[in-house]
């Protein structure tokens, strides 16, 4: 474990530390273009989270329309909404292979393909089979892109800025919720096949991310660890300056000398740990019960939340979408100024407080609707803060380098496993359950997931990925 006493001090920490706390004017504005280039690089990258988000959450719109118009059980909504996750299981799953073997910025060019593909397939879609197929090959896309973008920005970014840094891909994530919330309820007015160009707006942003990727270099530490070493510099370079960069490369080949890359490495004895960290809370995240709001939302709160119609649901969403927004923009400012640890305690003890109140709400009666509202916001604000970036964060900063796609990967692999599950068993439980007592069990798992982070999360703060890997003892 790690603890603060061992953290690297603003005097003695990181090297972009050093550079911009330098008083020669030249050097700051350096340190500012530097930085400058890795935003641009981040933000570009990032462009994946937006099509995450939207293509995850134009369903919640998209399924209003879909089960009149093809009369869908609930069984066969729940298999439309699942396609979608089940390829982000399979793609995560195989990020990996091609993330470790052709790269970083290649593999997210073959996802930008399949988002263009999936968002027109699955508008033109003809039966609910031929929607879940092309639904299936976005969840592809979305698995590729959720593994290896921020793996990409945690290897492009320095220590003391990282945190935000990565967090701009969960920034764009929830961007893309809100406007797949603002885009269906802005389409339904269209008509009964508004969900069809719901699907089909995000033919646009997986362009623009095509066009992003062919602009941007790969990122410099999978070169340096695939023995491209004057490509690998000349990136740091640009990112740390000439002389810093010399020094960065020297740090990551020794990072790099004592692994050899394998999954025999991935599950030897001195990263089960680091694994076991990875998957926890990947999958606390999911089966605390997130994407049941995400998701069904509309469902929720037009079939269960009384006198509340199609479209007050579909304005409730845009509203739970900015809540997730803001404090998603929160979490960006302190994850680098609090640390990861104290960030996902509040925010994992704060949704189980949330859930409780909505469960107490839902069996009282007369309960008006705007108060089992606000215990949804609530419970999705503290979800930002914490538990939507966080362990994103985690996965990309404890893994050594050469097995980090791999690592990350299965960590994501059991994130969306998770997904997949509640997602596809929600409409099953609340019928079975009732909806308090569905969200009575997200709600005593959100108080799990507050014990696991409190007895086993470290603190990866203000730390280079190199020095993290040296306070687990390589």
């Amino acid at each position: 474990m790690m603890d603060g006493r061992d953290r690297p001090s603003l005097k003695t920490g990181t090297l972009m530390q050093v550079s911009i706390v330098k008083t020669n004017p030249e050097g700051t504005e350096a340190a500012a273009q530097s930085i400058g280039y890795v935003v641009l690089l981040a933000t570009t990258a990032a462009i994946s989270g937006f099509l995450f988000g939207f293509d995850t959450a134009v369903i919640n719109g998209v399924l209003l329309f879909l089960r009149r118009q093809f009369t869908l059980s609930n069984l066969q909504t729940e298999v439309a909404a699942s396609s979608l996750l089940l390829g982000c299981l399979l793609g995560a799953a195989g990020a990996s292979i091609i993330g470790d073997r052709y790269g970083r910025r290649k593999s997210l060019i073959f996802s930008a393909v399949l988002f263009a593909v999936s968002s027109l397939g699955a508008a033109a879609a003809s039966t609910v089979d031929l929607f879940s197929v092309a639904r299936l090959v976005g969840g592809l896309a979305i698995g590729v892109a959720s593994v290896l973008t921020p793996v990409y920005i945690a290897e492009i970014s320095p220590s003391n800025h990282r945190g935000a840094l990565v967090s701009i891909n969960q920034l764009a994530i929830v961007i893309g919720i809100l406007s797949a919330y603002l885009v269906s309820w802005r389409l339904s007015r269209i008509g009964e096949n508004s969900w069809r160009w719901m699907l089909a707006v995000a033919a646009i942003p997986s362009l623009a991310f095509l066009s992003g990727l062919l602009a941007i270099p790969e990122s410099p530490r999978w070169l340096l660890a695939r023995g491209r070493h004057s490509e690998g510099e000349h990136i740091l370079a640009r990112i740390y300056g000439a002389k810093a960069a010399k020094e960065q490369v020297q740090a990551v080949e020794r990072a790099v000398a004592n692994e050899d890359g394998s999954w025999h490495e991935v599950f030897s004895n001195r990263m089960r740990k680091r694994l076991a960290l990875g998957m926890m809370l990947a999958l606390f995240s999911q089966i605390t019960g997130i994407n049941t709001v995400l998701y069904y939302g509309s469902i929720i709160i037009s079939e269960h939340f009384p006198g509340q119609s199609t479209s007050m649901a579909l304005v409730a969403n845009v509203v739970i979408g900015t809540a997730n927004l803001l404090f998603t923009i929160v979490a960006m400012i302190f994850l680098d100024r609090w640390g990861r640890r104290g960030i996902l305690m509040t925010a994992s003890g704060g949704m189980a407080i949330a859930l409780m109140l909505l469960v107490i709400a839902l069996n009282m009666h007369n309960v008006p609707p705007v108060l089992m509202l606000g215990a949804i916001l609530l419970y999705v604000a503290f979800f930002a803060l914490g538990m939507g970036p966080g362990p994103w964060l985690i996965i990309s900063e404890i893994f050594p380098t050469k097995v980090r796609g791999r690592a990350a990967s299965i960590a994501t692999s059991t994130l969306w496993s998770g997904t997949l599950v509640v997602t596809f068993t929600f409409l099953t439980l609340v019928r079975v359950l009732n909806l308090w007592g569905t969200f009575a069990i997200y709600g005593l798992l959100s108080f799990l997931c507050f014990l696991y982070v409190w007895k086993m999360v470290p603190e990866t703060k203000g730390r280079t990925l190199e020095q993290i890997q040296e306070s687990w003892g390589k």
